[in-house]
Formats: structure tokens, sequence, C-alpha cells
């Protein structure tokens, strides 16, 4: 714990850990980050609706293995089909903000 002595805040950590905003590592890190989110997102709307992967894919017009890929958090998705499965699969309305 030596290492993190002086350091008081979750952002400190994750700066010391993966470098300030803007470098390769950060970007990597954010980028891992906001896919886990996401995942979680989706798994949560889904059991919430009481969906299969399958029913879901279905509904939204897209493959049982595209729903699991973004669940798992693996591979990229496309802005639009995400969209698509969360109004059309889960008659859920996205936002977006920009920080």
């Amino acid at each position: 714990m030596t290492e993190y002595k002086g350091i008081n805040t979750f952002d400190e950590i994750i700066e010391k850990e993966h470098g300030e905003i803007g470098t390769k590592s950060r970007c990597e890190y954010e980028e891992g980050a906001q896919m886990f989110i996401v995942s979680e997102m989706l798994k949560e709307a889904r059991k919430i609706a009481n969906m299969t992967q399958e029913q879901l894919a279905i509904k939204a017009g897209t493959k049982k293995s595209y729903i699991s890929k973004i669940e798992n958090a693996k591979g990229n998705i496309q802005l639009s089909t995400l969209i698509r499965i969360f109004e059309k699969g889960l008659n859920k309305k996205v936002g977006i903000t920009f920080l």
C-alpha cells in the first residue's frame, strides 16, 4: 500500500494505474469500463423484461450471438444496433451524454 500513499480519491487511483486522461492506456481503460457498464445495463434490462438473449435478439432484429457479445463486453458495438436493441427490443429510450 506504500505506492498509494497520498492518494485520496478514486480518480487518483485510476490515474496512477492507467495514466493521465488522453494517454493510450487511459483511453483503453475508459473504453473497457464503458463497455462493462453497457453490458451490465443490457443484462439487467433484459432480465427485468424476463427475456432470454434469443427472444431479445429476435425482437430487436439481431442475432443471439451479438446480444451475448454485448453482455460479455466483447467486441465492437455499433451505436445504431445498440439503440435498436434497447428501444425496439426492450422498449427503453436511449439518451446519450457527452462530457
